[in-house]
């Protein structure tokens, strides 16, 4: 399952962290985001030998959402030792979120 996380957590976590991080910014208001949401947790349970995966509410976390250009959602931005190396805009099935994923390792 993949943890909601604040601003201070982001950057502590995903932007001062290591490794491959992929965060999945949401709104508790948005369908889609509401879809992807069990997609997303089955798919960090699949890959979590090869990154860590977090939720970030853009309404709470507004800052970072606008810091890295997230203009709709759910967004999924993937991060690699602090640093953003790929962005997922939408729902998607899982195998083609993996995929996509493992594409930007």
């Amino acid at each position: 399952m993949a943890k909601v996380i604040n601003t201070a957590e982001f950057r502590d976590k995903v932007e001062n962290g290591s490794g491959v991080a992929v965060v999945d910014f949401f709104a508790t208001w948005c369908g889609p985001c509401k879809m992807l949401a069990p997609v997303f947790a089955e798919a960090g349970e699949d890959m979590k030998e090869e990154a860590t995966f977090y939720k970030l509410d853009i309404d709470e976390s507004l800052e970072i959402a606008q810091q890295f250009g997230v203009s709709s959602v759910p967004t999924m931005i993937v991060f690699k030792d602090g640093k953003p190396v790929d962005q997922i805009v939408g729902f998607m099935p899982k195998d083609r979120l993996i995929s996509k994923i493992k594409a930007s390792l």
